[in-house]
């Protein structure tokens, strides 16, 4: 996953300190219902399309766009699906990050789906009932995608005794 420039420019300060980022997964759907998927670069899985939010720029643009630059397929963010915080990621450098992360249902406009950059090795559509293996993190999304329930979020928790 390439890093944007304004996390280098972040980093060169910040050293690797923990940093909470904007994160959006896409669960792009065709108008078969199949559901898109790319086979990651780093780790060889097939998972949904994400990447991190830009300055200025708003969750849903950031959806569309990092489907295309990593399939070429167009697409239009329908709904938000799930909001949640994920926990922290330690990377091979030290840099330590965690992503809030907003998953948005999104439909295929256009385009063939193919690998349009170094992030993935593969992309492709798949029946929801015949997918790949793949990590929970993406079946999650997926499934909740699916649902016509409102935007799903994790429950504010009770404030603990006596920080109220």
């Amino acid at each position: 996953m390439s890093t944007p420039e304004y996390i280098r420019r972040i980093r060169a300060t910040a050293g690797h300190q923990l940093l909470l980022l904007p994160g959006v997964t896409a669960v792009v759907f065709d108008d078969e219902g199949r559901v898109l998927l790319g086979r990651r670069a780093d780790t060889g899985h097939w998972s949904v399309i994400g990447g991190i939010v830009e300055p200025d720029e708003q969750p849903a643009v950031t959806a569309v766009r990092e489907v295309y630059e990593e399939t070429a397929v167009r697409c239009e963010a329908e709904r938000v699906v799930l909001v949640e915080m994920l926990p922290p990621v330690t990377y091979p450098n030290g840099d330590v990050c965690q992503f809030l992360d907003t998953t948005i249902r999104c439909r295929a406009t256009g385009g063939e789906a193919r690998v349009n950059d170094a992030e993935s090795l593969d992309v492709g559509w798949f029946a929801v009932d015949d997918l790949p293996r793949l990590h929970p993190f993406a079946t999650r999304r997926i499934r909740q995608a699916l649902k016509d329930d409102p935007t799903w979020f994790e429950p504010a928790a009770a404030p603990a005794a006596g920080t109220a």
